[in-house]
Order: structure tokens, then sequence, then C-alpha cells
């Protein structure tokens, strides 16, 4: 029996995809919940969770993030992504197992549960090779650290702050919002780290203070 905790924005979403998946007999929906910190206490009792991204705060993303660090035994499958390859790979480096689509079909989400039970991972050609040039940078910059090719960075207290909020997920008005300061400035504190982290996005440079920690 897989197991499956619900994580969505609204009770009613949840209570339909609930109905689909309890009609299989392999499926036992074990819990739901509009909270990504209520979830993350549910973790236990689940194989797969199914994350929205339509949850406020980049909800999705922070019970991504917390579930890979607290139990990367429950494989998490986000729901709602469109084909986007920047935030599919957004989700995929957060500790994600999979995705559905928003136009994807209800066989298409039973086939990817089913598929993140086993520890398997259904993506399209286009996001696979995506996927794998990703790695590929990656393992270029964990190159760069553990050789130690890189100097040590040396970023302002108030740049700190930003890439911390950067590797969370936050958006440049989420981060404005956070600090109590104005988009522009946050917009210039990102533009100095990438050039002081010699990368060339957000994303790199999340990556980056993943490696170094």
């Amino acid at each position: 029996m897989i197991r499956v905790l619900l994580v969505s924005e609204m009770g009613l979403v949840s209570n339909l995809i609930a109905s689909v998946l309890e009609d299989e007999a392999d499926i036992d929906v074990v819990g739901q919940t509009t909270s990504p910190e209520a979830a993350l206490d549910e973790l236990a009792e689940a194989d797969v969770a199914l994350v929205s991204t339509r949850l406020r705060e980049n909800g999705a993303l922070r019970f991504t993030q917390g579930t890979a660090e607290r139990d990367d035994s429950v494989k998490v499958l986000v729901i709602g992504l469109r084909e986007s390859e920047q935030e599919i790979l957004k989700y995929v480096e957060a500790g994600a197992d999979g995705y559905v689509l928003r136009d994807n079909s209800v066989g298409t989400l039973l086939e990817k549960v089913r598929a993140a039970d086993q520890g398997e991972a259904l993506v399209s050609p286009d996001i696979a090779y995506a996927l794998i040039s990703r790695l590929t940078e990656l393992a270029q910059l964990f190159s760069r650290v553990e050789t130690g090719l890189d100097e040590p960075v040396d970023l302002t207290p108030r740049e700190q702050e930003v890439l911390d909020l950067v590797g969370q997920g936050l958006t440049n008005q989420q981060i404005a919002d956070r600090l109590y300061i104005e988009v522009g400035t946050v917009k210039n504190h990102v533009h100095s780290i990438l050039q002081k982290l010699d990368v060339n996005s957000r994303e790199d440079a999340a990556a980056y203070l993943a490696l170094i920690r």
C-alpha cells in the first residue's frame, strides 16, 4: 500500500485529489493539510507526499527542502508546475523526486505516484537533458569548492542575509519585504553576490551556499 500525504492550498482541492487516489486499491491517503509546517510533522506516516505549488510564501519549496532534511525516505511530488525547465530544476534541487504538470491527466498523476514510490522519476526528454546538464554544472561547482580553487568569498553581513534567503527560494520582492529594504537594493545585493561567487544565476549561488555549509 502506498501511503500518500496531500499538502494543498485549499481543502476542496485536496479532497478532490484524495477521492481520486482513494479509488485505487494500492493507494491510501493518510493525511491532508494546507500547512507545509504541519505536513512536515506527518512525514512518518507517508511514503509519498504531493505538494501544491500554489501554497503561499513558497510553501511547496519550503516543504520540499524540509522533507529532504528531515526524512529523505519520503518521496516528494510537486503538483501544478508549468513545463518550465527553470521551475522544475528549482524543485529538483530542493529535493523533489518528481513533478506533475498542471495539464497532466489523472492517469499521469497515478502513474507518477506509483513511480515515485518505486524510486523512479518520469520526466520528458527535454527535462531529462536539462537535469543532466544541471548535474554537470553542479559537479563542476562542487569540484571548485572541493579542490580549493575558490578563494574565501568576502560577503558583507547584508549580502550573507540576502544569500541565505535566496537559498530558501525567496524572490527579490519577498527578500525586500523580509529585510525591510527596497527591491532595487535587493537586486544590487544579488548582482554583487553573483559577481563575488563567480556564478551566473541565483540557483548557482544557492547551490554554492549549500556546498560550503
